[in-house]
């Protein structure tokens, strides 16, 4: 029987006064894109940290390929950190060439410079990319040494929406060549739209994990109907819990056809309501009752 690509058994990471990680078990196959989602100081950053090899655990194993993390490892991962200096005075060209020179095991470049759509910005200095043009970059280096497995962390923050989009698409590609992503974000409509499983953490714990169709259907049968603040004045004596948002209100409720004959009987006008299913947002505030926090 083959084993799993990566395998967490019972990790455990303590300092000394912050119990970061308590004992997560977490099995990925070949494949699959796995987000592992939390707020600030879930423990997600470490636990990363700890697959990628440039943390210890303080107890725990850590299976590549049903082995501990070692060489093998070192040469076929590939890792998008949040934050990467890139080394000035030196082209885009050059740059791929450099990391590409660390592994036995080489990418194409042409191709992977097709591939992430660095091709007009090869003879460009790296301090004179832009936002997107850097993090396609950074992407490239992730992928120069042909890994099976790839990091990415936050790979889209401070994107504009063409851009994250741009780079949702460079994403699927590389998981429809059997490659294994981990994602970490902020952004719960990119693990919705990228993730075949997803793991909450909070406090160290993985708090749910599975399919995030399947983790909605499991935590909400209701939907969310919304209307803006000023067509409800009077939210008193209506039988149903409301929320006031910020220019709108929000109605939680399992029966729509109820809420919305109750709504016409107060004569609150229904001509800019909207009605929308659950999602990873309402999820991640449900089971962690904290906002994402970029």
């Amino acid at each position: 029987m083959t084993p799993a690509l990566l395998q967490i058994k019972n990790l455990v990471k303590h300092y000394s006064n912050v119990q970061a990680v308590n004992g997560i078990d977490i099995t990925l196959d070949s494949g699959i894109c796995f987000g592992l989602l939390g707020p600030n100081g879930a423990g997600k950053t470490t636990t990363v940290e700890i697959l990628e090899g440039i943390n210890e655990a303080t107890s725990g194993e850590i299976l590549y390929k049903g082995k501990p993390l070692g060489d093998t490892f070192r040469k076929e991962a590939g890792i998008m950190f949040q934050s990467t200096a890139l080394q000035d005075f030196i082209t885009v060209r050059e740059t791929l060439q450099m990391f590409a020179d660390f592994y036995p095991v080489q990418a194409d470049l042409d191709d992977l410079i097709k591939r992430c759509n660095l091709t007009e910005y090869l003879d460009q200095d790296n301090r004179q990319l832009s936002g997107g043009q850097r993090q396609r970059l950074l992407l490239a280096i992730a992928l120069v040494n042909e890994p099976d497995i790839i990091f990415l962390d936050e790979p889209t923050t401070g994107l504009d929406p063409q851009a994250r989009r741009n780079f949702w698409n460079l994403i699927n590609d590389i998981k429809a060549e059997g490659k294994t992503i981990v994602l970490t974000t902020h952004y719960m409509d990119e693990a919705y739209t990228l993730c075949d499983e997803i793991a909450i953490m909070d406090h160290g714990k993985i708090i749910a994990q599975g399919t995030p169709k399947a983790l909605l259907k499991a935590n909400f049968n209701d939907v969310i109907l919304q209307l803006p603040d000023t067509e409800i004045m009077d939210l008193e004596h209506l039988p149903f819990t409301v929320h006031k948002r910020k220019g709108h209100i929000e109605i939680t409720t399992s029966d729509v056809d109820e809420v919305v004959s109750l709504l016409i009987e107060n004569n609150i006008s229904l001509a800019h309501l909207q009605i929308r299913s659950r999602t990873l947002d309402d999820l991640f505030l449900e089971l962690t009752g904290k906002e994402l926090r970029v």
